[in-house]
């Protein structure tokens, strides 16, 4: 049966490249994971480093205000302080060290504002403190850092107020603190062009101007970037926060990294939002490098699986060729023997008659001496009548008899063999059929070529195979060579079998010894005949050689040991 090859080759090559491919997939899908992986707790170490270093940079502002606070409280006295002359020059003093600060007063412990130095004096100079909630906070913790409030100014701000006591008797110094020191230093943290850093209070209220969306006093909105327009949720309320937080959001089209640390001594925690596409533009790079590696090596895979698979299938056919050239062979040997013995059969039935015929013949031969018909005018013609049959039954019984030794010798068997004698008996299976079609067998036997020991009916296949060749090369009108030499030098006999014919072309020269190969016409050939003549020559220690030329015709060598 026929094998498909073309499903064959489908099937080897879709099984190479899935077991090629499949754990090349799965190595860069590992790989890309784990990378990914790895960079992005990279980024998130990174991120909380980053909202750790500005929630220090905002400790520290607080505590270098605390201290100049308490600095100023400490070296002057209360009652120096009070008087708004001598707490101007202060004041001068400490904003010229820092402009973080907008203003500064004395309250009592009764919450009178005792003195203030700042822009809004006519406002703020008869207020009382009592019940507002900075001033009981201030008295119950020492010190307080407000949230963001409006207060009486009615705008945004906030305050540091510390208490102090001289001789036993508490009071506050407070001062305002301009937001935009605040501003300089949570802005810092906007790397990117999507990130963004505000601070909110316990509320989740803004203390400071986010980059994209929200106002003071607020929730935090999250932006939609790609309409311009604010998100009706907000960001994640991270205003319970007490340490540090970091993590990854991901909801929908929104995707961002967050960290959030508590701003000591506050009800502040410090909020940093960035964009992922940002923080791992890297790793996307990386990751449109895996994908075109992959597609660079999924081609080369199935490129190498194409070429070796078109190898494999080759070599398969091939293979499946070879098997069915031996398996004709092996047919070809049985048709052979099986034709060998039913011409042995009809060989003994065609002798009998055969020597009937022949006994006759003698009788009338006979008849014709003993008989007075010399004077008979037919009397010639019966005589060479008598005597055709006579020749022709004699030639009928040397074909029968060769054909006999023919049949005798197709088992295998290692004999002494005279190679002229060899080529005489085959060459008259032929000669009839040759002169039917004027096609001359020219014998050039040389005279020292030795007995041989082989097989001689593979010897005598081969050989009719060849003059069978020859015939048919030829077609009509021809002459066949057939020659003898022996070589002393390699101790071996050389057979050759030339013909007039049409020649072979050089380029297929390469390929006659080839299973199914012929130059006869379709239906004439099975192109099997020179590949197991070459197959018996090989087996038999032996050579076959061709040489030809289109248009003078072609020569077979056969080259075979002595012994």
């Amino acid at each position: 049966m026929e094998r498909n090859y073309r499903k064959l080759w489908w099937q080897h090559c879709l099984a190479i490249i899935g077991f090629s491919v499949i754990p090349l997939v799965f190595i860069n899908l590992s790989l890309y994971k784990l990378f990914d992986n790895i960079f992005i707790g990279k980024m998130t170490e990174s991120l909380r480093s980053t909202v750790e270093n500005r929630r220090d940079a905002i400790d520290l502002f607080f505590n270098e205000r605390v201290a100049q606070l308490y600095t100023v409280a400490n070296t002057n006295t209360f009652k120096q302080l009070t008087d708004e002359t001598y707490l101007s020059k202060v004041f001068e003093i400490m904003h010229a060290k820092s402009t973080s600060y907008m203003d500064i007063g004395i309250i009592d412990n009764e919450g009178r504002h005792l003195a203030y130095v700042g822009p809004y004096y006519d406002l703020l100079k008869q207020v009382n403190y009592r019940n507002e909630p900075w001033f009981i906070a201030v008295k119950a913790n020492g010190i307080y850092i407000s949230d963001i409030f409006m207060g009486y100014r009615k705008v945004p701000h906030f305050i540091i107020a510390v208490m102090v006591r001289e001789k036993g008797v508490p009071w506050i110094l407070r001062v305002t603190i301009n937001l935009k020191n605040i501003d300089d230093i949570v802005h810092k943290a906007w790397f990117g062009k999507l990130s963004d850093a505000f601070i909110i209070n316990s509320q989740n209220a803004l203390q400071t101007k986010p980059r994209f969306g929200g106002e003071f006093l607020n929730p935090p909105i999250a932006p939609e970037f790609d309409t311009g327009t604010m998100k009706s949720q907000g960001y994640p309320d991270y205003s319970s926060v007490i340490n540090t937080k970091v993590e990854r959001i991901k909801s929908g089209v929104f995707d961002a990294f967050f960290a959030a640390a508590k701003i000591h001594n506050t009800r502040w925690v410090l909020v940093i939002k960035e964009d992922p596409n940002e923080l791992l533009g890297d790793l996307q790079k990386g990751k449109y490098w895996v994908i075109l590696l992959s597609i660079l090596g999924f081609a080369v895979i199935t490129s190498g699986a194409a070429l070796f698979t078109n190898g494999l299938i080759n070599r398969i056919r091939d293979t499946d060729r070879e098997n069915a050239a031996h398996s004709d062979m092996l047919l070809q040997a049985n048709k052979m023997i099986a034709l060998s013995k039913m011409a042995a059969g009809i060989a003994h039935e065609v002798n009998n008659p055969l020597a009937s015929i022949a006994e006759k013949a003698g009788w009338l031969k006979d008849l014709l001496a003993e008989e007075d018909l010399a004077g008979n005018p037919n009397y010639a013609e019966f005589n060479d009548s008598v005597d055709k049959i006579e020749h022709h039954v004699e030639r009928a019984r040397k074909i029968i008899h060769n054909l006999l030794g023919f049949a005798r010798r197709m088992e295998p068997a290692k004999e002494k063999i005279n190679v002229n004698n060899l080529l005489d008996e085959t060459t008259g299976f032929l000669e009839n059929e040759a002169r039917y079609v004027n096609i001359q067998i020219v014998k050039q036997y040389a005279d020292n070529v030795p007995v041989i020991t082989n097989d001689l009916s593979q010897i005598q296949q081969v050989v009719l195979n060849l003059l069978n060749n020859a015939i048919d090369a030829i077609g009509r009108d021809g002459i066949i060579t057939v020659s003898t030499c022996y070589h002393e030098k390699t101790d071996a006999v050389e057979i050759g079998i030339g013909d007039t014919g049409k020649g072979i072309a050089a380029g297929e020269l390469d390929k006659v010894f080839d299973p199914f190969f012929t130059t006869k016409e379709v239906g004439k050939g099975t192109g099997l005949g020179l590949s197991i003549s070459y197959s018996i020559v090989e087996k038999l220690g032996g050579k076959l050689k061709v040489k030809s030329k289109v248009g003078e015709g072609t020569v077979f060598t056969l080259l075979l040991p002595k012994q």
